[in-house]
């Protein structure tokens, strides 16, 4: 990774493309340190969470975890915005695009 910013700059340069593995490293480093963050073990983040301690151990540890006990983590730990902006709608990128907007699609189309 390339970063020309300084520590107290917000934007940095990075040119390498995320991989499904580097995702979830920075997610469970992440949910380590904001765990920290808020001075708590994993013993209270478990029962906060409702997420089983063993479960929260694997997952501070190899990232491995499901996406429901992911979410009553982040939930416990208040960082539940994260997953608002997941999968963001596609932006118009014309105005016959924007003109032509149908409501939210519910099915792909046939092929």
């Amino acid at each position: 990774m390339v970063n020309f910013a300084r520590k107290s700059n917000i934007l940095a340069f990075n040119f390498e493309t995320p991989t499904p593995g580097s995702a979830q490293d920075k997610i469970r480093m992440s949910a380590r340190g904001l765990r920290l963050a808020h001075n708590m073990t994993q013993q209270a983040l478990a029962e906060k969470s409702g997420v089983p301690l063993s479960t929260l151990k694997r997952f501070e540890q190899s990232g491995e975890i499901s996406l429901a006990a992911l979410l009553a983590i982040a939930g416990a730990l208040g960082a539940m915005d994260a997953f608002e902006n997941l999968f963001p709608k596609p932006a118009a990128e014309s105005l016959e695009e924007l003109g032509s907007a149908r409501v939210d699609r519910k099915r792909a189309g046939k092929r």
